[in-house]
């Protein structure tokens, strides 16, 4: 797997340098505001994080793929009367975004994302995590610069986090990024 994705990520690069105004490649981060979707337990959105490496691949003047590969940590928190409880889980994220640039500036950014789980800190008594989970993407892109860029997404989960809960992840992200 490791040997793939290095190998996955040489291909791009070299791609760049042959096709630059077709093929970018880049970094971005941002803040997570997380949630699980459940109809048996309230739970609370935490603020977290996530990072990576995004691909513009431009079709058209108008349309481009956009695949990612990030690290976002995902979760949610839950209070009784005694204490609260926090769930954080990182997973490694493969959005597959189809791009429609609005303007010369503005995208509409939607597609699939493929997750899986790579670690949790839990509080909660949620056992059997799925170590897969499947979501939409959907949101907004703005190019400040040619290379800078920000963007604001909602990542809609459709796969349950657990076996023994009806939990969805439900995630909110803003991030900016620059790409090379």
């Amino acid at each position: 797997m490791k040997n793939k994705l290095f190998l996955t990520i040489v291909l791009l690069f070299a791609l760049q340098n042959g096709n630059s105004q077709t093929l970018k490649i880049g970094i971005k981060g941002g803040l997570n505001y997380a949630n699980f979707t459940d109809t048996s337990i309230k739970t609370d959105a935490i603020t977290s994080y996530h990072a990576g490496i995004i691909t513009t691949i431009k079709l058209t003047k108008s349309f481009a793929l956009q695949p990612e590969l990030l690290y976002s940590t995902q979760g949610a928190s839950y209070e009784n009367a005694i204490s609260e409880f926090k769930n954080e889980l990182g997973y490694l994220s493969i959005p597959l975004l189809a791009k429609l640039n609005l303007s010369e500036s503005l995208s509409l950014e939607i597609g699939p994302q493929a997750s899986f789980l790579l670690s949790k800190k839990d509080e909660f008594d949620f056992n059997d995590y799925n170590t897969f989970d499947f979501a939409v993407d959907g949101g907004l892109g703005l190019k400040l610069t040619e290379s800078i860029f920000v963007q604001a997404r909602y990542i809609l989960g459709l796969s349950e986090i657990s076996k023994n809960a009806e939990a969805k992840n439900s995630v909110f992200q803003l991030s900016a990024g620059i790409l090379f």
